[in-house]
């Protein structure tokens, strides 16, 4: 299969969702604090929608890696591929709505304008990074890949119970 070719780390793809959250949070929050402070207007909501995706994202990240390294037991493959979905349906919208919001303006300069395109482009860059890691997860779950552990069998082995 042409994805199975190039394996990432799964921490090293996590560290580019929490890194360009990270700075879609400070963008979002740039861009929104200069249109409440600076215009008669409130900001708008495709840059509060962002500001709502990347804080949920920084949350789900360390929630997916917490459960999944410390409380193996809690770590279910189905909470993490709807938390995996919710990520990508949030960073779907968000980065299209900021798109079609900056290509409708009638001008755009300045470092809030500059702010508002990088917004747009590490959006998409997350939404891509997000797309990343749900997919596989997804196809290891449809396929029976995903195993959670139960503890020791009967037998005294480390049984693994399959989840599907």
């Amino acid at each position: 299969m042409f994805l199975s070719k190039f394996k990432v780390p799964r921490e090293a793809v996590r560290g580019i969702q929490g890194f360009f959250s990270l700075a879609v949070l400070i963008l979002s929050a740039y861009v929104a604090n200069w249109y409440n402070t600076d215009t008669l207007t409130s900001s708008p909501s495709q840059i509060n929608v962002l500001l709502a995706a990347a804080a949920i994202s920084i949350v789900s990240i360390i929630h997916l890696e917490v459960t999944s390294k410390f409380f193996p037991r809690l770590a279910s493959p189905f909470v993490s591929i709807a938390v995996e979905f919710i990520n990508l349906v949030f960073w779907f919208g968000s980065s299209i709505s900021l798109a079609v919001f900056l290509s409708r303006l009638l001008f755009c300069r300045g470092s809030v304008c500059a702010a508002a395109q990088a917004d747009a482009v590490f959006a998409f860059v997350n939404l891509l990074a997000w797309l990343g890691t749900f997919v596989p997860l997804t196809l290891d779950l449809f396929k029976g890949g995903l195993r959670k552990p139960t503890g020791p069998s009967m037998s005294g082995g480390a049984g693994m119970k399959e989840v599907a």
